[in-house]
């Protein structure tokens, strides 16, 4: 399709409403409240930036407490004497929940905002771990009258958990779309909308040190662990009163700025195809104009407002399913999404089976105190944490940007200027991340951690910087490429991929894990019935299969970018 001429190009665009910025030239994305003389509006402007970025962070920290899981997931084993199954099916309801209706999710970020996001998650997240809380504790009574504490309280948790991940999701989606829109024209637009998700990551450091540090337990042994019944009401509590919170201090700051920059980027690229609907209307208002006397309130200022408004509401609406569509017919979009998949699957099973991971490396007639969950969690936390903020500052100081915040067209006027020093593709520094991932899980196939737990930092580190990074860039190579005003919707798709993946291996690493406890050394001299799992045949095949997988999605990955009609051949810029 041909490019726009000069000519068209300086024709204001016919999308654009009445009250969007016309200072600049037309490839300036800078919003009236920036760009105003009055210093009032401008302070108010980065006053609710700010606001909205604070909430963001500290909604984003404690709903970080979902990555927590494998602090007390053997609890349920111990306590509640759960099988394996049954804890895999607790934290694989939770992480579909938490990532199916992304879609849905992002969609009514985009459309409605992140505010009732947030009122609905507080509802959902304050019940989910109240019912978790209630549960447990019943589960405990009933074992210690010697009754199965998994047959009456299996069923609810799934429930709470099912609500936890729904919540977890709107708040976390939430808070990644407030930070995506409102600082997606800086130079270090890739770290602000990583530090949200950076401080994801942190929470589980937080909230585990708080759970093994704070409320925890002296068992008979003298040994300490999170007293579970209390951190689940101690995170009901923090979560509902943030998710309230985040109802009135989430909010896209300039949004109709942002919407008819996208569309203006879109009409000089010659892609706007659908602006004849808008013509035509605007022609009917005209014609019907002339057919009204001026008695009939044509000078109604609250008429003209609804107009206004109405127009506004319908270009949105135009605008994102337009970029919705295109996104699902880049066929790029598919081979990164099949990709991530395999990359991030592995990573959120082991996150979510690290507790019952180091509890097979030794014996039951070993007594070793080399190392703890809460230990490797907090590793796997910090490490996962700083990952996320390297990779984005990495992003920034050596990527190649475009100008716009909008979606990549390929067209001239997309083209930025490039650095004129070193540049490394956003793409270069996933493949990195996903094959520092590949160490970790190849490192605990090989068999080298076994007996040895002083070396399972290997695993953890490795898993937990090469899992954070993938996670880091996925969003920022989203918003480069298919622009921030959609994003919501976008993210929401490519994040189906990790529920599939973490639900595949869990029950693979569940099927590995149950036929070897058939063959381990019992717990419980006399016990037929073992639960436990000892030894490098509980999960040896299962990382060497997740290894092989991780290397086959970086492949996927670059295909995409260098691969026929790749981002690359199309002159994206990534």
């Amino acid at each position: 399709m041909a490019t726009p001429s000069s000519s068209d190009q300086s024709t204001a665009p016919l999308l654009r409403s009445p009250s969007s910025s016309t200072l600049g030239p037309p490839s300036s994305n800078t919003s009236i409240s920036d760009a105003t003389s009055d210093p009032k509006v401008r302070r108010k402007a980065r006053v609710l930036r700010a606001i909205a970025f604070v909430v963001s962070i500290v909604g984003a920290l404690c709903a970080g407490s979902v990555t927590v899981f494998s602090l007390y997931g053997h609890l349920f084993q111990s306590r509640l004497h759960y099988t394996q199954f049954q804890i895999n099916g607790i934290s694989s309801a939770m992480s579909l929940s938490m990532y199916i209706p992304v879609p849905v999710i992002g969609y009514m970020c985009d459309r409605v905002g992140p505010g009732p996001l947030a009122l609905l998650s507080s509802i959902l997240l304050g019940g989910g771990y109240g019912l978790a809380a209630g549960m447990y504790h019943r589960g405990l009574k009933e074992v210690g009258i010697g009754g199965n504490g998994g047959k009456a309280t299996f069923a609810p948790m799934i429930f709470a958990f099912v609500a936890i991940g729904v919540g977890t999701s709107c708040m976390y989606l939430g808070a990644i779309t407030t930070c995506a829109k409102n600082f997606g024209k800086g130079k270090y637009r890739g770290l602000m909308l990583v530090a949200p998700i950076a401080a994801f990551g942190l929470g589980g450091m937080v909230l585990s040190q708080v759970g093994s540090r704070i409320l925890y337990e002296i068992q008979p042994d003298g040994a300490t662990d999170v007293n579970l019944f209390h951190f689940f009401l101690f995170l009901s509590i923090i979560l509902s009163s943030l998710g309230v919170i985040g109802a009135f201090g989430l909010r896209i700051v300039d949004e109709e700025d942002l919407i008819d920059g996208a569309v203006e980027e879109l009409e000089r690229s010659g892609l706007l195809e659908g602006s004849e609907i808008f013509r035509r209307r605007a022609e009917r208002d005209y014609g019907a104009i002339d057919a009204i006397s001026e008695d009939a309130g044509l000078m109604d200022p609250a008429r003209d407002d609804e107009d206004e408004g109405d127009n506004a509401r319908l270009k949105k609406t135009w605008l994102l399913n337009a970029e919705t569509r295109r996104f699902l017919t880049d066929h790029t979009m598919w081979w990164f999404a099949v990709g991530f998949w395999l990359i991030i699957g592995p990573g959120e099973a082991f996150i979510n089976n690290l507790g019952t991971v180091i509890g097979t490396l030794y014996s039951p007639s070993v007594k070793s105190n080399e190392t703890s969950v809460a230990t490797h969690v907090s590793i796997l936390a910090t490490v996962s944490t700083v990952a996320r903020l390297i990779a984005a500052s990495l992003s920034d100081l050596l990527s190649p940007t475009p100008h716009s915040q909008h979606v990549q067209t390929g067209f001239p006027s997309s083209i930025p200027m490039l650095r004129q020093k070193l540049s490394v593709s956003r793409i270069v520094l996933f493949i990195a991340a996903a094959i520092l991932t590949s160490v970790g899980t190849l490192v605990l196939a090989s068999g080298a951690v076994q007996d040895h737990a002083e070396r399972f930092w290997i695993v953890s580190g490795s898993i937990g910087a090469g899992y954070g990074a993938v996670f880091s860039l996925t969003p920022i190579i989203v918003t480069m490429i298919w622009g921030v005003e959609n994003f919501g919707t976008n993210f929401g798709i490519l994040a189906l991929t990790p529920a599939v993946g973490s639900t595949m291996w869990g029950l693979i690493y569940s099927a590995v894990y149950q036929a070897g406890a058939r063959n381990s050394p019992s717990l419980v001299e006399g016990s037929e019935d073992d639960v436990f799992c000892y030894g490098q045949k509980c999960y040896a095949s299962v990382f060497w299969a997740m290894t092989v997988c991780i290397w086959i999605g970086s492949v996927m990955v670059l295909w995409a970018w260098k691969g026929r009609d790749g981002w690359s051949k199309r002159g994206i810029v990534i």
